[in-house]
């Protein structure tokens, strides 16, 4: 477990080392990661890294952070959307499964990727986190009559986040699912679940 001391600290580092240190990650685990593994896969020395006042602190922070961005440009333009709150729900699983697709192999270290994120990276004005999409769908779902939403909007979309997020995972780098086999099934059902179905 990563105990981060300095909350926006990502260090200086380029794509090739946070891909090195993703590279570690997958290989050795979260507790395997060092700056001697990192720098070797990144063809620097551990003295360069140190240099540049990177730790394993802020190569975590940095991959964190590609990810959040990532996030966030992928989802920007759900946010502005005009549809129904069940087809902007829909747009959202699909935003989330192009995301996990382009980080998975981050994603399969830990199921506290996105945890770490929320707590490490910056996010744009107006965004609270991870869920923001989700919930907005629900919300305007639940206006326009196009989604039963059951409880709380937040509860609901941290449901659908999770089961739609870990269960691609899972059966993409466990089953060796094809995206668009898992792609499907888990919409299929998530939409179903919440009176998507009828509407």
């Amino acid at each position: 477990m990563f105990h981060f001391r300095n909350r926006y600290a990502s260090g200086a580092m380029d794509e090739g080392i946070l891909d090195a240190t993703e590279a570690v990650l997958i290989e050795h685990g979260v507790d395997g990661l060092t700056l001697e593994r990192v720098g070797e896969r990144a063809g620097l020395s551990r003295v360069t890294l140190w240099r540049r006042a990177v730790t394993t602190e802020t190569l975590v922070t940095g991959l964190l952070q590609r990810l959040a961005d990532d996030y966030e440009a992928e989802f920007w333009r759900i946010l502005e959307s005009s549809g129904s709150g069940l087809e902007r729900l829909s747009q959202c699983l699909q935003a989330l499964f192009n995301v996990a697709d382009r980080h998975i192999e981050l994603l399969a270290v830990s199921d506290e990727v996105f945890h770490w994120a929320a707590e490490r990276c910056r996010f744009a004005d107006g965004w609270n986190g991870f869920l923001t999409p989700f919930v907005g769908a629900l919300r305007a779902g639940a206006a326009d009559g196009s989604i039963a939403v059951t409880g709380r909007p937040r509860d609901a979309a941290d449901v659908i986040f999770n089961t739609a997020c870990w269960g691609y995972v899972h059966l993409r780098r466990r089953h060796a699912w094809p995206p668009r086999r898992a792609r499907s099934m888990i919409s299929a059902l998530l939409l179903e679940g919440v009176g998507a179905s009828g509407a």
